[in-house]
């Protein structure tokens, strides 16, 4: 039988604003005692009823585990005098608290209630001090309703809270008459959850307002898959699918939507695609943007040689004809795109745009779109770097609880530069380029480097590629493998690879081995051998720093089972390591960890060995890697250090946000250069086993691929020229506008 306990909530100690996992401390007349369980709403100094349990927690020693829980009115004038003078009600502090109660009694929350003006009868309160107590009080009664109204649909106490400040007491009439609205306003509020409520409330499947949902939570899940669009055809079916309904019962609401400015439809290459209208506008500012900025500057060709002669004559350097050209087209033109290979050069090509515009005393800025791959250009040109977000000065972070975040550099802000430089362009997808070329005014140059045969970018669209297919701006593409590079077996192999061309595989390389092997587990036992104890002498670099790479997330060879076994052996079970299982996978301090989506709220920052915070900051995005430095099972919290010594207190309630690293699939690489690549490959979908995903995965490798698996399945790879289409249309938007001007 249940322990029932009764008192005041003294003081909250913790609480989880995602799930409601509350610590507090529960007073009565003699005793204390801590709490912990779950609250969907509950303030300090309120009178609660509690049903549970007395246990003993290894570090924290005895505490009332709460089942269930009941808050109850404060009946004597102690406990009414205490509720009010807790804190719960803004203004009214213990001394004011004692003078209400000593004038209304015990009917001091009628007065409060149904006669607020009579609370000026006590001395400290004024008229406006009466009614903004009576409204406190009002909202705290129907803040506790909503919260224990949307608790029975499942809905967490974080996410209720948004709900409530979004529509207030109107909640109740959206979530019965339409809650599929709270997918569009809400973020963290996705169609299905929206779904699941709509059922519990009894809309039927064939409502107007789940089709319509329906639809757009279609497309939205094509842009998480990189498309901007989808085929009519391809929505039809899906939506259908999704809603277990015909799909010539979505094809008339189609046209409503069209209406109301939610979707637009176009025609392209003969066929009906539809958008959603945020993407549409995006790809079109895009195309207008890059459209304003390429106008052309009064340079000679003549005179640009000759400046260029004089800088490769300083640097001791020959750069080869397309170089040349690039260096050109840079100085005479307001956009250029520089494409290639490793090895083709590209490195010495901005080094030497970046000399030639100093020589012309311009203001130049470099961006990547990843922390690794700004380090690296950091490095590798000697110049400052910075991802595009820090660029463009990212805000609206841990103030925002609805998932919407801002740059501060834009079209009333633009960057203070003469010319910017985005290295890895490959990666960017289509949002990030809006806000880039936002901040870039017109008559500031913008290169854009990438290799356009890397996988796109994990985000919607398909910038880089589209830029160049468009024909419409300068395109230099580097070809030629220079000497130092063709002595790396990654860099040649890379190149036969996107060529088709097949590669040697009888390990006389000294940067690129296969050890074959058929045996899924004989494979993970050689892997685990390298990375423990070959590798990491023949590269120089600890076992973290040689990183697994799959093309898939499941199956024996993909990343959720590889991490596991990777995990037993790296950063084994250990007493003095605290661990937290989440959804089934287990997160203890030392483990290598990835951020799977974008966080623009999560606070950083950077500390000197003192703890001295130097730099500060809010976001962390999709393929940031770290390591776990701490676990806090009282605080429900990771300490995590991310790329850049960057430190996050990373609450448990976001570690869906979080996976295992020590194997991360191909397409999670893009941006990152490791000195060690291990590649399991022994088969898997046809789709996913492609020239595409072998070419990328190989030059994320520094000094060292080892392919541990089947010959067969490389050269398989290497003739697999199938891809998965992605539908995105950036090139026929600057068409159409280049046709128009």
């Amino acid at each position: 039988m249940a322990d029932i306990l009764q008192g005041y909530v003294d003081r909250i100690v913790f609480r989880n604003q995602e799930n409601g996992y509350t610590v507090f401390s529960l007073t009565d007349d003699h005793d204390e005692t801590m709490c912990v369980g779950n609250f969907t709403f509950i303030s300090e100094g309120e009178f609660v009823e509690v049903r549970g349990e007395y246990t003993t927690h290894q570090m924290y020693g005895e505490q009332f585990q709460v089942k269930t829980y009941e808050i109850k009115e404060p009946e004597d004038l102690f406990s009414i005098e205490r509720y009010l003078g807790s804190g719960a009600i803004k203004g009214i502090g213990a001394a004011l608290a004692a003078r209400v109660v000593k004038r209304f009694k015990k009917d001091t929350f009628r007065i409060i209630e149904e006669e607020p003006e009579r609370l000026v009868e006590v001395k400290g309160i004024s008229e406006k001090k009466a009614r903004e107590i009576a409204e406190q009080f009002e909202e705290k009664r129907e803040m506790r309703g909503a919260m224990i109204f949307l608790q029975q649909y499942g809905i967490s106490t974080n996410l209720a809270v948004k709900i409530y400040n979004e529509y207030g007491p109107k909640l109740y009439d959206v979530i019965k008459e339409n809650p599929y609205r709270l997918a569009d306003d809400i973020s963290g509020v996705g169609f299905k959850l929206a779904d699941e409520i709509a059922t519990k409330v009894g809309i039927g499947s064939d409502s107007d307002f789940r089709i319509k949902a329906g639809i757009f939570y279609t497309l939205l899940q094509a842009s998480s898959n990189g498309h901007v669009y989808l085929p009519e055809r391809s929505l039809l079916q899906n939506t259908a699918e999704l809603l277990m309904i015909e799909p010539d019962n979505i094809t008339k609401h189609i046209m409503d939507m069209v209406i109301d400015k939610r979707i637009i439809v176009k025609e392209l290459n003969d066929e009906r695609v539809i958008y959603g209208a945020r993407l549409f506008y995006t790809e079109l500012n895009v195309a207008k943007m890059l459209c304003d900025l390429n106008i052309k500057y009064d340079l000679s060709v003549e005179e640009v040689e000759k400046r260029l002669t004089r800088i490769e004559e300083k640097s001791q350097i020959e750069l080869d004809e397309m170089q040349r050209i690039a260096v050109l087209e840079a100085a005479r033109n307001g956009v250029l795109i520089v494409t290639g290979g490793p090895g083709t050069g590209k490195t010495t090509t901005i080094n030497t745009i970046i000399q030639f515009f100093e020589v012309e005393g311009l203001d130049i800025l470099l961006a990547a779109p990843t922390g690794r791959a700004a380090k690296r250009m950091s490095e590798t040109t000697g110049y400052e770097a910075q991802t595009i977000h820090r660029l463009l000065e990212l805000s609206g972070g841990a103030g925002q609880t609805d998932g919407r975040y801002s740059f501060e550099r834009n079209e009333s802000n633009p960057l203070e530069a003469d010319a910017v430089i985005i290295d890895e362009m490959s990666m960017v997808d289509i949002q990030l380029m809006n806000a880039l070329l936002k901040a870039v005014s017109v008559g500031t140059r913008l290169i854009l480097v990438g290799d356009v045969n890397q996988l796109p970018s994990v985000g919607p669209g398909n910038v880089l590629n589209d830029i160049i297919t468009s024909h419409q701006f300068n395109v230099v593409m580097l070809t030629k493998i220079f000497r130092q590079a063709r002595e790396s077996d990654i860099i040649v192999n890379a190149h036969k690879i996107n060529a088709g061309e097949s590669i040697k595989l009888d390990n006389k390389s000294k940067d690129f081995f296969l050890l074959q092997r058929d045996d899924v587990n004989v494979i993970i036992r050689v892997m685990i051998a390298l990375i423990k104890e070959k590798l990491p002498k023949y590269v120089n670099a600890t076992p973290y720093d040689i990183q697994v790479l799959t093309p898939m997330r499941k199956g024996e060879l993909g990343v959720e089972r590889l991490n596991q076994m990777l995990q037993t052996y790296l950063n084994p079970e250990d007493k003095n390591k605290k661990e937290k299982e989440y959804n089934g996978v287990i997160y203890r301090e030392g483990d290598k960890v990835m951020q799977i989506k974008n966080n623009y709220q999560i606070e950083w920052e950077t500390k000197s060995q003192y703890g001295i915070t130097l730099t500060s900051g809010t976001g962390i995005f999709n393929g940031d890697a770290g390591i776990i430095k701490e676990i806090n099972l009282f605080a429900e919290n990771l300490i995590i250090e991310f790329d850049e010594k960057r430190i996050v207190e990373y609450p448990f309630s976001l570690l869906d946000e979080l996976e295992l690293a020590y194997a991360i699939t191909i397409h999670k690489s893009q941006g990152s250069e490791y000195p060690a690549v291990v590649m399991p490959i022994l088969t898997g979908p046809r789709m996913l086993f492609n020239r595409n995903i072998l070419y990328t995965a190989v030059t994320r490798a520094k000094s060292c691929v080892t392919i541990v698996g089947s010959k067969d399945m490389i050269m398989h790879m290497i003739d697999n020229v199938s891809e998965q289409r992605r539908y995105s249309s950036l090139d026929e938007r600057i068409q159409e506008l280049f046709v128009k001007n």
